[in-house]
């Protein structure tokens, strides 16, 4: 399975399935390789046809298909896994629907309690955020990127940094240990998504 490193692109929620499937080929051309759908704003009927498309290309580019919160239609379009937050639901119970060839990621915000609970609870890798602040949450609290350290020394997992991440900031956080780096506008609204996806992979080869 392709490693839980670098760029964790995260889809915005735009309707106009043609534009998020040409954008998220560019960053698929930069070199991403970890995708996850989100999509808020739309029906269900909508988000089955959006999930079922980028499984196609995610295929077409050997990449991870991860579904946020949504075990059901993770399941339906045949992705690699699923990320849940702190209010989706047990892990261990996700985690006993997946099966073990799924992946399975948790939102741990700022807490390394959480963190420990989902190790315990069999998830592949831990998020930890707003590292910035975000458009998506914009009153969401601050981490401290120390966290990320701790977290790989006490629990062995891939950790990934999410909030508010670009270019301008996100070296720190690779410095500091983070083994993915989610981003959403930084690459969805890029004037070029994939010389902006090759950047942010080009930080995880030093």
């Amino acid at each position: 399975m392709t490693r839980l490193e670098g760029l964790y692109a995260i889809t915005p929620d735009w309707g106009d399935t043609a534009r998020l499937i040409e954008v998220t080929g560019a960053i698929l051309r930069g070199g991403c390789r970890v995708l996850q759908y989100r999509n808020k704003a739309t029906t269900s009927c909508h988000r089955d046809e959006q999930a079922v498309a980028l499984r196609g290309l995610t295929r077409r580019y050997g990449a991870l298909l991860i579904v946020n919160d949504d075990i059901d239609l993770a399941l339906a379009c045949e992705a690699d896994g699923v990320h849940l937050g702190g209010e989706d639901g047990d892990l261990a119970a996700a985690r006993k629907r997946l099966g073990p060839d799924r992946l399975l990621g948790a939102s741990c915000y700022q807490s390394l309690d959480l963190a420990e609970a989902a190790a315990h609870a069999g998830v592949d890798y831990i998020a930890f955020g707003s590292f910035y602040a975000s458009p998506t949450k914009p009153l969401a609290k601050r981490a401290d990127p120390s966290l990320i350290g701790a977290a790989k020394a006490r629990l062995g997992l891939p950790v990934c940094g999410i909030g508010g991440i670009d270019l301008s900031n996100a070296a720190p956080l690779v410095a500091a240990g983070a083994d993915l780096l989610a981003v959403i506008s930084a690459v969805y609204n890029s004037a070029d998504p994939e010389r902006a996806s090759r950047d942010f992979m080009q930080l995880f080869e030093t």
